[in-house]
This record gives structure tokens, sequence and C-alpha cells, in this order.
């Protein structure tokens, strides 16, 4: 395996006997071991198991079997349980909690079809950050640029992918924090639709709102990981009973015959200037020259907002009541001012999102793809505290998340794109599909990539 290869070319290779799991977890092993160092994206490396089950794949696979993701390393935010590793959710309080008996669904799902789990990656606390600064981990650094952010909550899954460590990992994104990190380190990021993939056995930050999903360098890899992970569950009581729609074949079929459109108004009212840019590529290329707006998209943020704090207070109650010192502060007085919201503002917050939902979804009427950005700027510095926006000073680790926001509150699937506009660091522009269509979203992902508008390469570290 070089650090290049996508997950489909590996697993291609594993199955051709032209290389094998072993052989390409060993490489994998030794990238993270020469590598994470400057970008300090995992928090447990899981060597002898990787090895072990990179034995089992090889042994499979002289029995006939055909697994899709044959040999193909992977990592896992730290909010997934893994069997023997206690689950930190990025925090100092859950390192003293037992370790997990179990592995997330998810994690049995990749493995199952050949995949490889190699190690846990640091993430933002308690998944309550977009900028991948940890207080008790370190920050997880942009492997194009050191001395920039990560993007977060998942920030060790952007930046162990980027960094060439492991060609898929595993993020959760509650309010973009799969598409931030994908938009900063230029990747192509799966936030899919509400309730599609199970959340059992990861710790929550707001249920109504989780999401689980792959960050990769590729649209193919994404549908791969994406097909692999499918299926209901009955340990999440969200996760839909729909038949699974497997999207890796469909992904040739191009963009011919989709109506898509950008969004206007709120999504091109705040940002710096090449993140519009970025979208205007990607639009033109796909020939999309219908603008819509989302109906009250900032009260939809706002409402969001709301949610978030409150439901989030709640389940950090306990723990704010009797560990509050051991919290990063940042995180803590979000948590703290949360679960002092009144009960009428989370209800008028729900009420907003019913409505605000089925606006939206008459616009998929008439529309197959909404274009609009990732983030509103570039991944900004390393212990950045604030930034320009519209022409305002704001800060930076509530705001990165402004026009992801208004998409994750109803639950749409998106996948991020990367652009790269210069010899700056990437952009990311969201390709939003209506309910369980993902497939919609990765074709057009997929014929960008064919197209070379949009590219994932590995950081010259």
């Amino acid at each position: 395996m070089s650090e290049s290869q996508t997950a489909t070319q590996i697993a291609n290779d594993v199955r051709g006997k032209r290389t094998s799991a072993r052989a390409v977890t060993e490489k994998s092993l030794a990238r993270i071991a020469a590598v994470d160092g400057k970008v300090n994206s995992f928090t447990d490396v899981l060597g002898e198991r990787a090895l072990a089950t990179a034995e089992n794949v090889d042994l499979r696979l002289t029995r006939g079997e055909n697994l899709a993701l044959a040999g193909v390393p992977f990592a896992v935010k730290n909010l997934f349980d893994v069997a023997g590793v206690t689950t930190r959710a990025g925090s100092r309080i859950n390192r003293t909690n037992p370790a997990a008996a179990k592995d997330s669904i998810l994690i049995e799902r990749l493995e199952a079809a050949g995949a490889v789990l190699v190690g846990a990656l640091n993430m933002g606390e308690y998944a309550y950050d977009f900028t991948g600064e940890n207080a008790h981990d370190g920050a997880v650094r942009n492997p194009h640029d050191l001395a920039h952010m990560s993007g977060g909550s998942s920030s060790g899954s952007g930046g162990a992918v980027a960094a060439g460590l492991v060609p898929i990992a595993l993020g959760s994104d509650t309010n973009g924090s799969i598409r931030v990190p994908s938009s900063f380190c230029g990747l192509f990021g799966l936030k899919p639709t509400y309730g599609r993939l199970s959340r059992a056995r990861t710790f929550p930050f707001v249920a109504s709102l989780d999401h689980l999903g792959p960050i990769a360098r590729s649209a193919a890899d994404l549908a791969a990981a994406y097909d692999a992970m499918q299926g209901p569950d009955v340990e999440d009581p969200v996760c839909t009973d729909r038949t699974s729609q497997l999207v890796s074949d469909e992904l040739g079929k191009g963009t011919s015959g989709l109506r898509i459109a950008t969004l206007g108004g709120y999504f091109q009212s705040m940002g710096d200037p090449e993140i519009f840019r970025a979208v205007s590529v990607v639009a033109n290329a796909l020939g999309a020259k219908d603008k819509v707006e989302l109906p009250e998209a900032a009260r939809a943020r706002a409402a969001a907002y709301v949610i978030t704090a409150a439901e989030g207070g709640q389940l950090h109650l306990p723990r704010l009541r009797s560990r509050a010192a051991d919290f990063d502060p940042d995180v803590r007085d979000r948590l703290l001012a949360g679960a002092l919201i009144p009960a009428a503002w989370v209800a008028a917050a729900q009420k907003l999102r019913r409505w605000y939902r089925e606006q939206v979804l008459q616009i998929f009427d008439r529309f197959d793809i909404l274009l609009a950005p990732s983030t509103p700027t570039r991944a900004p510095k390393i212990g950045q505290k604030t930034f320009e926006l519209g022409g305002e000073t704001m800060l930076v680790r509530p705001n990165i998340g402004i026009f992801t926001q208004p998409i994750s509150f109803i639950g749409l699937p998106v996948v991020s794109v990367p652009v790269w506009l210069d010899d700056g660091l990437p952009v990311g522009v969201q390709v939003i599909a209506a309910p369980w269509r993902e497939d919609l979203a990765l074709r057009v992902a997929n014929a960008l990539e064919r197209e070379g508008i949009c590219e994932a390469p590995v950081a010259s570290l």
C-alpha cells in the first residue's frame, strides 16, 4: 500500500493477490508511527488487533469470500465503542470508564466487509467543537499546513485521511462535524440521511441531530464504506428499517438529467470570496444555472443551536455537577448555558424545525441536488479565536458551522466535495440531496472527481 492509494484500489489489489491484507496493514501502521507525531490524529493505535484482523481477512479470501473492502485500513473517531478500549469521546472524564465490551455496529459491518480497524482518533471534546483543538489530547493539525486547524469535531478523522494514514475514517456529524474537517482538509465526506446508519454503541451528543458517516479521498470510497454499513439495527431506535440502497454501482450514471441548483440568500451572505468562488466552479461544471433560497435558513440555524445546547446540556448535567473542572472550559460553559435554556424555547425550536423541513422538502419537487458552501472560510490557524465574517468579527468555534447547521437540522444527506482554487488550503462544497437519495449526491461527487473539478490528494508531510 502506498499512502496515496484509495480504499477501492487497495481492496482490488488484496483480492487480486497482488498484496496481502497483512502487508497493507503493516504499511499503514508504519506510516502512522512515522507521520502522526506531526498531525496528532490518533489517540489509540491498535497494532496487535489490526494485524490479527488482517491475517483473518487473508484467510477468508483463501476460502473464497468476496470482500468489498478486503484489507482496507480504517480508523474511527474515539466516540465509537472499540472492544477493549475506553470510549473517550474526546474527554478527560470518560477515561475512568470501563473499556467497551463490544465494537460499535458500524465497525462490525466494515470488518465484515474485510476492512481492518487500526485505531481510534482524536476529536473535539464530547463532539461540541468545530476546530479540532482538544484541551486534553492536543490539537489535530491540518496535514496540508500544520499551522492550521483540521476542523472538528471529527478532527482526527480528517487529519488521518488527509495525511494518508488510512484511506477511510469514520466520524460523526451533529451540526457539521464531518463536513467541516472534510472542507478544511480537502476530503470527500458523507453525512447520510438521519437514521440511515446505526449509531449503536457510540457516545451520543444530541440524539435528535447525531449522524455517523465516512470521510475518504474519493467518492467511490465513500460509496463502498456506506454500502457496507447500511442496514436496520434494533439497537438504534431511529435507524431506518428501509431496504438498503447500495450505491457503488450507481456512481457511473453521472449527472445527466439531474436538476441542480445553487442555494442563494443566506448561503451567499457570509463568507470569504473564495468560498463562493468554489461553489461557482462546481455549479459551472455541473451546468447548474438556477438559484433557490431555503426559507428562514438563519432561523433554522438558531433553532439548531437551541436544540443542540439544550439536549447536550441535559445529557452532561450529571458530569457538569460532579466534575466541572475536568471539562474543557469552552465546552463546559456552552453546555452549562444549554442546560439553562427554558423548555419553551426548545418547544419553539422544534416547531420551527417541523415547518422548515416541510418547506425545504417542497424544493426537492423541483430540484434533485442543491449546492452550498461547506464552511465560510478556509481552515483558520491553530489557536485562532476570531475571524472576519460578513464584515463582523466573530468567534471561530461556534461560527464555522453556519452553512452546515441548516442542512443537518432536518437530516438531509450531504456529500462535501473538496475544491482547490490556488496554492492555498482547500475549501468544501456541500452537495445536498433529498432524504434517502445519497445515491444522487455521490453520483455528483464522483462526476466532479472524474472531471478533475474535485480531488483529495494526500498531504506532502
